[in-house]
């Protein structure tokens, strides 16, 4: 009777902890000793609305793919065998001729799009080569929940797309480089110890928040560089009217210019974004500067404001690191 009892609470304990492992494991590699050579390959193999999440492990190499995950393959994790050597490539821009003799746009241009809900990303690089041709986009993500971390994504003009009015976006200890509107899109996003480098004097971040949404991208204890030369940046302009951007206790270099925000002017559809934005810090550590030559029409938090940007409140509910 008790041996039964101890296989029966066994059982019970696998079948209890079964949801946390990955119910599938693929591994990509280019010297062809894993199950794909391919990236896309591997994607595709795995079942659609799969039952929990799949695990596709990347072996080091440099993989020159244009890669979709589509939003029938949800709950998959690309983990990268270390984020130097562990690299997904393309060199797409808005313009370039496609394979129907289209031009692309900004829209298609990326290297890895994700469509798909609860998608994890860790220890890779992502870069579109693709640099002062038109906007290219290194990754471009839509589906909601999801979570990168320990990765580098690299470009130049709209590096990072977070797009989508429902997306919710985690980006931790990253490190996102490019030189216009590189991070840009209407998701609400967190980054968190992430690595921001600007490349050209021009505009980190391109918010296109909706109106219905009390967030935008929130940036905590991240550290904004630059290329050596540059030296007149603006953390952010408005692509649509109610763009919504906050950087908390973010280190700031030299480059990053007084009046830290930009209206974008000129917009004749909406000419008077900083009507409506929401452009805010608390605790920018400057180089020694203080934040008080920023545009009237910004915001700077108090310690109160701060009980408003949990993860959990950001995220309307979900915890990334639960």
């Amino acid at each position: 009777m008790k041996k039964l009892f101890l296989i029966l609470f066994i059982s019970m304990t696998q079948f209890l902890f079964a949801g946390n492992e990955p119910y599938i494991k693929i591994t990509v590699a280019k010297d062809g000793s894993g199950d794909f050579t391919s990236i896309q390959k591997a994607i595709n193999s795995i079942r659609d609305l799969g039952p929990s999440e799949a695990l596709i492990f990347i072996q080091s190499g440099t993989y020159n793919e244009k890669v979709v995950i589509p939003s029938s393959k949800h709950k998959i994790i690309l983990e990268g065998e270390n984020k130097e050597n562990t690299i997904i490539t393309n060199n797409d821009f808005s313009g370039k001729l496609d394979s129907f003799n289209e031009k692309m746009t900004t829209f298609n241009s990326y290297t890895l799009l994700v469509m798909g809900d609860d998608i994890k990303i860790s220890n890779l690089t992502i870069q579109n080569s693709s640099c002062n041709e038109g906007q290219a986009v290194s990754l471009h993500v839509e589906g909601d929940r999801f979570i990168i971390k320990n990765s580098k994504i690299l470009g130049c003009q709209d590096t990072v797309y977070s797009a989508t009015n429902h997306s919710r976006q985690y980006f931790e200890n990253c490190y996102i480089e490019g030189t216009t509107d590189f991070i840009f899109g209407q998701a609400t996003v967190v980054f968190k110890g992430c690595t921001i480098k600007s490349l050209a004097d021009s505009y980190i971040t391109a918010a296109a928040t909706e109106a219905d949404r009390k967030y935008g991208f929130v940036f905590f204890d991240c550290q904004l560089i630059a290329k050596e030369g540059i030296t007149k940046v603006y953390l952010g302009r408005p692509w649509r009217p109610y763009a919504k951007t906050v950087f908390i206790n973010t280190e700031m270099g030299k480059h990053i210019l007084p009046e830290g925000w930009n209206p974008w002017k000129g917009d004749k559809m909406f000419p008077d974004k900083e009507k409506t934005a929401y452009y805010a810090e608390f605790g920018s550590k400057d180089d020694g500067r203080n934040t008080t030559n920023r545009v009237s029409w910004s915001h700077q938090l108090t310690k109160k404001d701060l009980k408003n940007y949990t993860l959990e409140k950001i995220f309307d509910g979900w915890e990334p690191n639960k």
